[in-house]
């Protein structure tokens, strides 16, 4: 059987390039070899792009960049070439053709319908949401609106927008009498826990909300409810045939589930399946259903919720690349639904090129 020919996209311009860089180490180790070609590109920070030929563990160590297999790269726009082009030292280029693209970029420009734009100019195949939909989805405020249109249940929120002259203390005001205390404070366009804040009162507000315009880098910052309870979530894979994997939980001591929390298991632990009762998860599993269809999702979304003390669930967020490590959430979620981790690139490559 001929090869399927696999361009495996890493690293990028976003506060999550090293998430990136473990999730595409677990994806290039775990995938089956005798099924792909492979072509590893790697995105730098300040968004140069190379095809890299070395090892996975210098991707794992960020130091792939200095390996001497490293070429500069640009991807086609045209669909003649559909691939890449590797631009030599000569001033020549070489057509590098590809059948898939799976994009391991978190973040900015690589899970915000950036590059699925550039991808469908190419007319290459490529893992997970379209443009639109990752756009979307990256966007909390526009998430927001989608699933209320839609008749999905959202945590309470409300929007700000940076301004020059801005009046911390109004914003404070507006949010505490609309939201209550405490309440979370969010970049609307940046994961991984980057820039969250909890507070409950107005000392270390405008510091916080700073951070998260920060880190949002478009001017909008998203303020939400706290809910009571605790964090639950879904793994959802599929096309126009839809497959929901397990739901898990996470248990934190912490004021929420950030980066250390999430990556590296600081005073946090998850519990797959979910310690919640058999028709919870059937609920939860049926509620991101839902949220997946009328965001437009295809190919898979890790879908996040909440679970409160008299058993309601709200979505939190709706993650269209999600985590891709050995530990990360969307794969263990498949592996408790019967699909091993090898077997979901396989599904997943296979909805990209139907």
């Amino acid at each position: 059987m001929k090869k399927i020919r696999l361009a495996v996209i890493f690293g990028g311009q976003s506060s999550e390039y090293a998430v990136s860089l473990h999730s595409a180490g677990s994806l290039i180790r775990k995938l089956h070899k005798k099924r792909y070609d492979l072509l590893l590109v790697g995105i730098t920070k300040d968004g140069k792009w190379y095809i890299y030929d070395g090892d996975v563990e210098s991707i794992e160590h960020d130091t792939w960049l200095q390996d001497a297999s490293t070429c500069p790269c640009v991807l086609s726009c045209s669909t003649a070439n559909h691939g890449f082009l590797k631009l030599c030292s000569d001033g020549s280029y070489e057509e590098i053709p590809v059948d898939c693209i799976f994009p391991v970029l978190h973040g900015k420009n690589g899970e915000d319908g950036t590059i699925q734009g550039l991808f469908e100019l190419s007319g290459i195949p490529y893992v997970g949401c379209g443009h639109m939909s990752s756009s979307i989805c990256m966007d909390k405020e526009m998430t927001h609106i989608v699933l209320e249109n839609a008749k999905v249940p959202c945590a309470p929120y409300l929007c700000v927008y940076e301004e020059k002259d801005m009046d911390y203390e109004a914003v404070y005001q507006e949010a505490k009498a609309k939201l209550g205390l405490p309440i979370f404070i969010k970049p609307a366009n940046a994961g991984s826990s980057y820039g969250i804040s909890k507070l409950d009162s107005f000392e270390g507000f405008e510091a916080a909300l700073k951070d998260a315009f920060y880190h949002d880098g478009k001017g909008k910052v998203i303020l939400e409810t706290t809910i009571e309870g605790f964090e639950i979530g879904c793994a959802v894979m599929g096309n126009r045939e839809l497959f929901a994997g397990n739901v898990d939980e996470i248990e934190t001591s912490l004021p929420f589930f950030d980066y250390e929390g999430k990556y590296q298991m600081v005073d946090s632990h998850i519990y797959c399946p979910a310690r919640i009762s058999k028709e919870l998860i059937e609920e939860a599993r049926t509620l991101a259903l839902r949220a997946y269809k009328a965001l437009n999702c295809k190919g898979m979304t890790r879908v996040d919720m909440f679970k409160t003390p008299d058993d309601q669930i709200l979505i939190n967020e709706v993650n269209t690349i999600p985590g891709f490590t050995d530990t990360s959430r969307y794969p263990t979620m498949m592996k408790e639904a019967g699909i091993a981790f090898s077997d979901l690139i396989d599904r997943l490559v296979d909805l990209a090129m139907e």
